[in-house]
């Protein structure tokens, strides 16, 4: 029997081989973090003038916090202007921003449908190109007059920032991107972080996953010269560099952008107290079609993108390629759990019959996802609140394991969906 478990070991330890790569990755970026600066020096006076791109589907609730958090920001107001695009829009967005003086786009077009159609919009009408079903309201007005003016406005622009609209943006964040500019970095990407993550044991598991993804991977790949990745929200890129580049009207067109611009010899900066908050759905349910977009969206990004990447990577010789493909190739949190958990659960079962080597291989994987995890919710100063929830993590990750396989199976055909909060 002990010889029978022996032979059953092998193929389990070369799952957990693969599993102990993407493992010792994220505890190569664990460590690397621990190094990084998480402050920018900012110029005395800012120079450069943004324009904030904000795509909005039915967002009459939360656009008002938004606008107001833009309001607010530490910039000098004649160095940025916000353009928001009510895209497909039933409720009183448009309405709304209208009266927070910003300018305004009214897009209606139910062929071409996602957040990359409307942005690919939103620029030709600041080009002043023009376009069927656009109305736009603000300063430089409206009609060939008002094309005239958003013409030469955009001409003066820098670089384009883009935020959703359920977003509170820092009052610093304008100075931190201009710091980045003025270093010479083409694309930067904010710590895109979650709003009020004590509201519901689901929305402090989100905060806590996004603690690692959004802010100790991009840290650690800031020391290690690798490539941040955009996270969708709180993106800000030179204005030659938005012009040459369309956004796509994939499920997730951030990372489709990420990997065109990587694949070009550009990468991405990470700006850790450039910080944006934004609200995630409270309950499993409503998290349901975000997820489902993510994950099918980043599995079409892996066939199409990965293959790509360690191609340019290795007849490059170049560690950002490689660095943006192991980004896509590491699973979620939770099915990396599962897979690991699953393997030491085998090795137990080999264990009774006097085989332990595949168990404790497993428990060393889980020890090291531990640490990664201890580490990044350490690192943004994790609520106590956030700590707790972590014992309904068994819950979720039933959840997100069972949606995972669904996406797998191909079962999850839906296109783009606005995320219920």
């Amino acid at each position: 029997m002990s010889e029978l478990a022996v032979w059953l070991s092998i193929p389990v330890l070369i799952v957990e081989a693969a599993l102990g790569v993407l493992v010792g990755y994220l505890l190569l970026l664990t460590v690397a973090a621990l190094f990084a600066r998480r402050a920018t020096d900012r110029p005395p006076e800012p120079k450069h003038r943004f324009a904030i791109l904000i795509p909005a589907h039915d967002e009459e609730r939360l656009l008002p916090e938004t606008l107001a958090s833009l309001v607010a920001l530490d910039y000098p107001k004649a160095l940025y202007d916000v353009h928001v695009v009510a895209d497909n829009c039933t409720d009183r967005t448009a309405e709304i921003a209208r009266s927070a003086g910003v300018h305004v786009y009214e897009r209606f077009n139910t062929e071409l449908v996602g957040k990359g159609h409307a942005l690919n919009w939103l620029m030709e009408q600041i080009r002043g190109a023009g376009g069927q079903g656009a109305r736009e309201q603000g300063s430089g007005g409206a009609g060939e007059q008002g094309s005239k003016a958003r013409r030469m406005m955009l001409s003066q622009y820098d670089a384009i920032v883009i935020f959703d609209a359920d977003t509170i943006v820092s009052p610093g964040f304008l100075r931190v991107m201009d710091a980045w500019l003025t270093r010479g970095e083409n694309a930067v990407q904010g710590y895109y972080a979650v709003r009020d993550p004590t509201r519901s044991w689901g929305v402090a598991l989100r905060y806590a996953a996004l603690a690692v993804l959004h802010y100790l991977r991009p840290l650690g790949r800031s020391v290690l010269g690798g490539t941040t990745g955009f996270k969708g929200n709180g993106l800000c890129l030179r204005a030659d560099l938005a012009r040459r580049f369309a956004w796509s009207g994939s499920l997730t067109e951030d990372i489709q952008y990420h990997m065109e611009l990587v694949l070009a010899g550009e990468r991405v900066a990470f700006a850790p107290d450039a910080v944006l908050e934004a609200e995630m759905p409270g309950t499993l349910h409503g998290a349901r079609t975000q997820n489902v977009r993510w994950e099918r969206g980043r599995l079409q990004m892996i066939r199409a993108y990965v293959p790509q990447l360690l191609r340019a990577a290795f007849r490059q010789r170049r560690f950002v390629p490689f660095d943006a493909a192991m980004e896509q190739l590491i699973p979620p949190t939770a099915v990396l759990t599962a897979l690991i958990g699953a393997c030491t659960l085998a090795g137990v079962v080999l264990g009774l019959w006097g085989h332990w080597t595949v168990a404790g291989v497993g428990l060393a994987l889980l020890a090291g996802e531990a640490i990664y995890l201890i580490v990044g919710l350490l690192l943004v100063r994790a609520p106590v609140r956030v700590w707790l929830a972590l014992v309904y993590a068994p819950i979720f990750l039933i959840w997100k394991v069972g949606l995972y396989l669904r996406v797998l199976a191909g079962r999850e055909r839906q296109g783009w969906v606005r995320t219920q909060r």
